[in-house]
């Protein structure tokens, strides 16, 4: 049995490997993710109800729930921060600066 390439599916059609500009254009969106989950922490999002709340568990993973919305968030748009910063990253490897 030959060793599965990683540049191929399980078809064997070849796979697109993500550009360099791909691969920055998914750190920004990462980051806008991240941002977004600090700023919806700050709004109060994923706190414990007073009444009827789910206790410390709720607590401890109210975090991952921020994180989710906020990566759906940046998929459906965003604020425009992860296209801000893919210009300004883009210029800067590219040597404009």
């Amino acid at each position: 049995m030959q060793p599965v390439s990683p540049l191929l599916s399980r078809g064997g059609v070849p796979v697109a490997q993500p550009s360099a500009d791909d691969k920055l254009m998914q750190a920004a969106k990462d980051l806008e993710a991240t941002f977004l989950a600090e700023m919806l922490k700050s709004a109060g999002l994923g706190k414990t109800p007073e009444l009827f709340g789910g206790g410390s568990g709720e607590d401890q993973f109210g975090s991952f729930l921020r994180q989710a919305q906020a990566e759906q968030m940046v998929e459906t748009g965003g604020i425009g921060l992860a296209q801000s910063l893919f210009e300004a990253l883009k210029e800067r490897t590219d040597g404009t600066v």
